[in-house]
């Protein structure tokens, strides 16, 4: 028995250093080790993996990667039943939704970090730990610009509360994306701001009503009590928002990055940035590993490449993410020509453990408005 537990230690200890020893290798390094593996299986929270996926095996001949678009909140339902039922999973993992990435799965170690050694010089601290972000993303107000020629019908999250706006405010429901709820909880999150805001939409201090208990629940309350059109995707946002020979189109919340679907979609969908407080939320896009990767090289190889080459825009690996509304965490790829700065969008950036805190509850909040 003696001998049986302490073969098991050694074991884990062997593939315990094996995986240090693949953190600290360059991409040469575990290229051979990857081609031996032969495949890589990715989760990815985004239909522009497949635009990786053609790429990578470009770059690397004989390594098959396999990408699996789903949604973070799929995927981490899908992570947890696999975990449950010792079942492989995926190799690498691309996914949002921070609040309950870090909360649900690192700490229960259902994935863990990678930081490729090429990329850690130039990715602030605040994105390496405790995961790997490959970029910013959004959900955020957005309008049709051809129907709006001026610039953005609303200025006010509050404005989207108004009669003018009943039955024309669309988004993704929130209880089927997290993302989506994530929105919500910030908006909660920033009451006073919410507060602020209702006063210079309308000229008096907010009254809470309907037992609401800040400015936060209240928005959303007269949110849905103005005919929020919940839909089941992201494409069916844009779609209603941006189709362009719409006379009155309706506003809202979704990627800005989606604008670079514009012309293939003939849509005119432009981000409302001139919003008070805020025209949405700010989230960190994450790349881990499987603590238990069928394909470890390959895993790593993977995480190498989806963070860009060492050219000015990322090259191939980071071309599908190249583009206005997302925006690199390495400092050394040069902002995209036609993106709002960072400094100067008007999103609120979540504060992942805060939204953890309250995400349930604003859960059940919307639950009982629905």
């Amino acid at each position: 028995m003696y001998k049986i537990i302490a073969s098991f230690c050694a074991l884990a200890l062997a593939t315990s250093a094996h995986a240090q020893n693949l953190d600290t290798q360059s991409a040469a390094e575990l290229l051979p080790q990857a081609q031996q593996e032969g495949k890589v299986i990715v989760y990815a929270f985004t239909s522009r993996i497949a635009r990786v996926e053609k790429a990578f095996e470009a770059a690397y001949p004989g390594i098959d990667m396999v990408t699996i678009d789903m949604s973070s909140t799929e995927q981490i339902a899908r992570i947890k039943s696999e975990a449950q039922a010792n079942l492989p999973g995926a190799d690498v993992i691309y996914i949002s939704d921070a609040p309950v990435v870090l909360t649900e799965l690192v700490a229960n170690n259902l994935v863990v970090p990678y930081v490729p050694p090429r990329v850690a010089g130039v990715v602030a601290e605040q994105f390496k730990t405790p995961l790997l972000a490959q970029r910013l993303s959004t959900k955020v107000l957005m309008y049709n610009e051809e129907a709006n020629p001026n610039g953005s019908p609303v200025k006010n999250l509050w404005d989207l509360t108004k009669p003018e706006w009943k039955g024309r405010v669309i988004m993704v429901d929130p209880l089927q994306r997290g993302d989506y709820l994530d929105l919500m909880t910030e908006i909660v999150l920033k009451s006073d701001e919410m507060a602020t805001a209702y006063e210079a939409a309308f000229g008096k201090p907010i009254a809470l009503s309907n037992g609401n208990e800040n400015a936060g629940e209240q928005f959303i309350t007269d949110l849905f009590a103005n005919d929020l059109v919940l839909v089941g995707s992201t494409d069916e946002v844009n779609k209603a928002v941006g189709a362009k020979g719409q006379q009155n189109p309706p506003i809202g919340f979704t990627s800005y990055s989606d604008r670079r679907d514009n012309e293939d979609k003939g849509w005119a969908l432009q981000v409302a940035n001139d919003v008070t407080p805020s025209n949405g939320i700010v989230f960190p896009a994450f790349l881990a590993l499987n603590p238990k990767p069928a394909s470890p090289a390959a895993a790593r190889l993977a995480i190498d490449f989806l963070m860009g080459d060492d050219s000015e825009t990322g090259g191939e690996g980071f071309k599908p993410f190249y583009v206005a509304g997302d925006w690199p965490t390495r400092t050394d790829i040069t902002p995209h020509k036609d993106a709002i700065a960072l400094a100067d969008f008007k999103g609120w950036q979540i504060a992942p453990a805060d939204t953890a805190k309250i995400r349930a509850q604003v859960a059940d909040f919307i639950l009982a408005l629905q």
